[in-house]
């Protein structure tokens, strides 16, 4: 059997034994609870390197940080320690560790806080740098899991500490875990989870009228359209570049975005004068070439992307007009799209709640259920797994905000998803990876809505590393790239120059488009004495021949393999080949 002069023999054995390859490396935790529960569970790899994880060993290994007193504690059976008498944010408890700069770091506490509700931070201060493993806002008499992760630039001591702004409230921290890995044991992960959730082992089985096995004959397997949705951003300036045009064409990209075209301020530039030409025209072409859309976006939360008219209207004149807004684009492209972002960027901002009031957001939603109820409306909001830092879009915020709208009167049964936008600078690949381990909890779809890199000398690299981190993780469900490109260049990242030859962006999304199972070379085989072929696919419409000597015609016919819900999932084929119609 042979792909392409390949032996596939030995491709087929290591996609069928890769199981046995997971046996020998500590495996990675995808769980992460977002429930606040009476009793924390225990810590993740037994506290990895964290010494004294449970606290079942009184206060050995923790310190006071900052000005903090520090007391350990039983409560109901559990064992953990507080922090109380806090009067800094930085006040709390610590433990000193030592960290590579070659590991990748996940970790993980359980915290809860003395009254009320608060965010809580978990930092390690190294000999240059604080860096921010992740956050929760931890609430009093129950549990919240904080699970984050870091890399650091130079090997050497470190000390975890947790801290809070609001320093009136006492931390309490149990089931501590930190646990590194080393970038080959990473990468591993990475390749058992694509082979569980994005591939599937596909048998195929030719018999005779008899159910006799028919040996050598020859299997077939092209593929027809990839399964994993996988795009770039486009904008008008397609609509008349031919090179443009046949860049974008000639890759497996299966679903767009509009950079700018559906947006408010393009589509009513002036108060009741709509003009939807430009996103019309890019959707014919999107359907010319049957690639997915995605809705974006009915509202932006940003005061700095309005139409320019808005801000003259208030009261019930605005009200009016976002409402016109909604159901005016929703209308238009109902059917049309597969997802809508509803409301850009209500993490970050707040324009139409300081207009509208507090529950704007999640009127917004509402309405939108009741334009296009069949259609998945998105949350879209930028930081969430870019930068750890920021306070406003942390994991445990954006899921604080989905519950906000889903429990708003007639949202219950919205259908919502997470957007996560995906603009990065250095990416911290174990927070990205922690990060979406959280928001998977809430059971919505989550998507990468608009990656870029900024530019650098490892723009390219970042990118690669980005794009294996996020297409392999279990919970994500599509990838659009945000490089549109422009005479005067892309937002942030382009993947061509003007002449559309590929810079090192774009030979990466080549490369991995074709890694991915985007792109895939004819498969051939030969049936075994038994009359078997078997075959590990990735998602994805096939077309499959197969040919015999004593059979005529070639027999043709399509398969569909969707996507594995159990790890080595087997698919099986019976082909009656005597019988089947031509």
């Amino acid at each position: 059997m042979k792909i392409r002069g390949k032996n596939i023999l030995l491709v087929l054995l290591w996609a069928f034994a890769f199981a046995g390859f997971e046996v020998n490396c500590l495996s990675y935790d995808y769980t992460a609870s977002i429930e606040c529960l009476a009793k924390p569970y225990k810590p993740q790899y037994r506290g990895g390197i964290i010494v004294n994880s449970e606290l079942n060993d009184g206060l050995k290994g923790w310190s006071a940080f900052g000005n903090a007193k520090i007391q350990h504690r039983h409560s109901e059976g559990n064992k953990f320690i507080v922090a109380y008498g806090r009067n800094q944010p930085h006040d709390s408890i610590s433990q000193k560790t030592y960290l590579h700069r070659n590991k990748l770091y996940t970790f993980s506490a359980w915290i809860q806080v003395s009254s009320g509700s608060a965010p809580v931070t978990a930092i390690f201060k190294t000999s240059s740098v604080f860096v921010h493993a992740g956050a929760i806002v931890a609430e009093s008499g129950c549990w919240s899991m904080l699970k984050g992760g870091l890399t650091v630039n130079a090997t050497g001591p470190a000390e975890l500490y947790f801290e809070s702004k609001n320093a009136s409230v006492g931390i309490f921290v149990d089931s501590i875990s930190l646990q590194p890995f080393t970038e080959k044991q990473w990468y591993s992960h990475q390749q058992q989870s694509i082979e569980k959730i994005r591939k599937t082992n596909v048998r195929v089985r030719a018999v005779d009228e008899q159910a006799n096995p028919l040996e050598n004959a020859t299997i077939t397997i092209q593929q027809r359209a990839a399964g994993f949705p996988f795009g770039v951003a486009i904008n008008k300036n397609i609509l008349t570049n031919t090179a443009y045009q046949n860049w974008f064409t000639s890759r497996p990209f299966t679903v767009t975005t509009f950079e700018d075209e559906m947006k408010w301020y393009s589509t009513e530039p002036s108060w009741g004068r709509e003009d939807y030409s430009a996103s019309d025209a890019l959707l014919q072409f999107a359907k010319q070439h049957k690639i997915a859309v995605r809705g974006h976006n009915v509202f932006w939360d940003d005061p700095h992307y309005q139409p320019s008219w808005l801000n003259s209207l208030s009261g019930r004149q605005f009200s009016d007009a976002t409402y016109k807004r909604l159901n005016s684009v929703m209308g238009r492209y109902k059917g049309q799209v597969i997802a809508w972002d509803v409301c850009n960027e209500n993490l970050h901002f707040n324009f139409f709640e300081s207009k509208m009031g507090a529950n704007a957001s999640a009127e917004f939603y509402n309405w939108a259920s009741k334009a296009d109820g069949t259609t998945t409306l998105f949350l879209n909001d930028y930081n969430t797994i870019e930068e750890s830092g920021d306070q406003d879009s942390t994991p445990a915020k954006y899921l604080q905000k989905l519950r906000d709208i889903q429990g708003f009167p007639g949202n219950e049964n919205v259908k919502m998803a997470i957007g996560l936008e995906s603009h990065f600078n250095t990416p911290n690949i174990p927070y990205i990876r922690s990060s979406i381990d959280t928001l998977a909890a809430a059971k919505v779809p989550i998507w990468i809505t608009e990656l870029d890199v900024s530019s650098s000398p490892n723009q390219a690299s970042y990118l690669e590393q980005i794009l294996r981190e996020v297409h392999a993780h279990p919970q994500i469900q599509g990838i659009v790239i945000w490089s549109a490109w422009k005479p005067w260049g892309c937002y942030r990242m382009c993947l061509t120059d003007n002449n559309f030859k590929n810079l090192p962006t774009g030979d990466v999304v080549d490369k991995l488009s074709h890694e991915f199972g985007l792109t895939s070379d004819e498969m051939f085989g030969t049936t075994d004495a038994n009359g078997f072929f078997e075959a590990s696919l990735f998602q994805g419409d096939y077309e499959v021949k197969i040919t015999h000597p004593f059979v005529n015609p070639t027999l043709v016919w399509g398969l569909n393999v969707a996507p594995s819900v159990e790890s080595q999932q087997q698919m099986q084929l019976q082909v009656d080949v005597l019988s089947f119609v031509h």
